[in-house]
């Protein structure tokens, strides 16, 4: 194999790392994103607000 040859293929593992990567990322943030919007709506009684929370 040629240094042209590694290096491709050094560069197309390493693109398909990425693209993996930032396919588990966007499953992720889906996720996350899911619950969020799950959170509110699962609560039924008022919400209880603590000394705490009123600084933010």
């Amino acid at each position: 194999m040629s240094p042209d040859e590694q290096q491709a293929a050094t560069e197309d593992r390493r693109r398909a790392r990425l693209a993996a990567s930032l396919r588990e990322n966007l499953k992720r943030r889906k996720a996350q994103s899911r619950a969020r919007a799950v959170e509110p709506a699962s609560s039924d009684g008022p919400v209880e607000r603590t000394p705490g929370d009123l600084r933010r």
